[in-house]
């Protein structure tokens, strides 16, 4: 620990909470874009990732949501819906074939990106196309 750095009650140092943050954002980030590429097969779960980041999942959830106001989920969700949204924009694939690339089974990935972007995929694309 640096000399200056501020340590939370429980001793640790904010800026490697600071570094935590950064390498979940960027550890989700080669995450998703290797599943679209097809380089991994199955979506991490939290508790992997935070093995990945060598720590347990309830200091990764509590870093995070101190840090943000928001559980580790809601980015992990919104990076998936923004390569979702990409790949509508940007690519001819079906709706199916990029919950396939996400590994969500189709039916299952319809609802749930309409749970958080309030449209279909199809309506999304429609949308998008409208707006070029």
């Amino acid at each position: 620990m640096a000399e200056n750095d501020v340590v939370d009650k429980e001793g640790n140092s904010f800026s490697r909470h600071r570094e935590l943050i950064s390498k979940y954002f960027e550890l989700i980030d080669v995450h998703v874009s290797n599943l679209v590429a097809g380089l991994e097969t199955e979506m991490m779960e939290l508790n992997e990732i935070a093995r990945e980041l060598c720590v347990s999942h309830k200091h990764l959830i509590a870093v995070i949501k101190q840090a943000t106001g928001h559980h580790p989920c809601h980015f992990y969700i919104r990076k998936i819906l923004e390569k979702a949204d990409q790949m509508l924009r940007e690519t001819d694939y079906s709706a199916a074939e990029i919950a396939r690339k996400l590994s969500y089974d189709p039916s299952n990935f319809t609802k749930f990106y309409k749970k958080y972007s309030g449209m279909t995929p199809g309506q999304y694309r429609q949308k998008s196309y409208a707006s070029e």
